[in-house]
């Protein structure tokens, strides 16, 4: 009796990874051994990033903030302290976004905690 291989389900598998490195450089893009270990790389690059992600948009937050705070004559971590105080529950994301953005909300905010 002939071995069955299921040829239709692994086609699809190599079609589906083949069409998902579509412009890798060189043989990564259609060579299978080749694209399966890009793509599989590319997946663990992927996860790892959505995590480092938040963390690199939440430092850029706390730099504008900073810079902001500075202007008003406060650090970053005494502007934070006394937003507590005043239990003013903004984010950092929309508070540097007020810091870019909208700089006579921002100060009016500042005005309001010191």
């Amino acid at each position: 009796m002939p071995r069955s291989v299921n040829a239709v389900a692994s086609r699809a598998r190599r079609k589906k990874v083949l069409k998902a490195t579509k412009g890798y450089f060189g043989r990564g893009k259609n060579v299978w051994t080749v694209a399966k270990n890009k793509y599989e790389k590319g997946l663990q690059y992927a996860y790892r990033d959505r995590k480092a992600k938040k963390r690199e948009f939440r430092s850029l937050w706390i730099q504008r903030i900073n810079a902001g705070a500075r202007e008003h004559g406060l650090s970053y971590s005494q502007f934070m302290g006394l937003l507590k105080k005043a239990d003013i529950e903004l984010n950092r994301k929309v508070l540097a976004d007020l810091a870019m953005n909208h700089p006579e909300a921002f100060k009016a905010v500042v005005e309001r905690v010191k």
